[in-house]
């Protein structure tokens, strides 16, 4: 029983400590989806367990011994929040300051929604690999359940944080603007801080 204690604390505490930006993502995700029902709610959840599930199967398969995308360029996957984000951000300008804005979502699927998640969270195999080797089969269980629990509860969160009548408002006359530069400034901060410029830069 201690030992179940102990693993599902563990397993709490590395979830929380690396999906906490998630909340900015999903938030913004959620307040797009009331703004313009773009991407649905449901796309959004499924998206999202997507992406964490793709995650920890990767972190799984890694910690077996196999590696299938090497540290250094795990960083580049942060060019899929800001491509996402530069394609929005260019909707906005072409329609002009006179025009309907463009629908504020940037992430509009499933897929998209996935691969944001990937894409945010992709620095979290360096954790999640290393948690999974030490584990055995019933922790290893007992973690994937513990996460499975934390995407609901961050969705839920993200929902609720989305659903205030000031935000929604905010974001149907501003988001156009507003949530293709969150997702630039994702996707920046990926790959900047994963280091892969100077891998690049080296050969």
């Amino acid at each position: 029983m201690g030992d179940l204690i102990g693993t599902t604390a563990t397993a709490a505490g590395v979830f929380t400590g690396t999906n906490v930006d998630d909340i900015i993502v999903l938030t913004v995700l959620f307040l797009s989806a009331r703004a313009t029902g773009r991407p649905r709610p449901w796309q959004i959840w499924v998206g999202q367990y997507a992406g964490i599930g793709l995650l920890v199967a990767v972190s799984a398969v890694a910690a077996l011994g196999l590696t299938i995308v090497p540290d250094r360029w795990v960083g580049l996957l942060g060019l899929v929040p800001f491509a996402l984000g530069l394609r929005g951000l260019v909707a906005a300008v072409r329609s002009g300051d006179d025009a309907p804005p463009p629908a504020v979502a940037v992430a509009t699927g499933v897929v998209a929604v996935a691969g944001v998640t990937i894409a945010n969270g992709a620095d979290n195999l360096s954790v999640y690999t290393p948690v999974f080797r030490t584990l055995g089969v019933t922790g290893s269980l007992v973690t994937v359940a513990v996460f499975a629990l934390g995407v609901a509860l961050w969705c839920l969160a993200a929902s609720w944080l989305g659903s205030h009548r000031r935000v929604v408002e905010v974001v149907e006359r501003f988001g156009h603007w507003i949530v293709p530069g969150v997702f630039l400034l994702i996707g920046a901060m990926i790959v900047v801080e994963s280091g892969v410029l100077t891998h690049l830069a080296g050969g």
